[in-house]
């Protein structure tokens, strides 16, 4: 997935092993899919993980949503 396009998220080569990540934390991307699909709530996300907020939760989301929805 393209996530250069994203603003809630961000990538360090030299933070987390370059993965993409929640703005301004080090929680990867791939770890709300992940607590997403075992049945976790956004809010229970939220909470787990500080500095991550609705928000960007959201926008990730939103961003995912759009980029399944083209057509390649």
């Amino acid at each position: 997935m393209a996530w250069s396009s994203c603003s809630a998220v961000e990538r360090d080569p030299s933070r987390v092993s370059g993965a993409w990540v929640f703005r301004g934390t080090r929680v990867p991307v791939a770890a709300l899919f992940e607590n997403l699909e075992d049945g976790a709530s956004i809010q229970d996300f939220v909470q787990w993980f500080p500095g991550v907020s609705l928000e960007q939760v959201r926008a990730v989301l939103e961003h995912a949503a759009r980029s399944s929805a083209v057509v390649v």
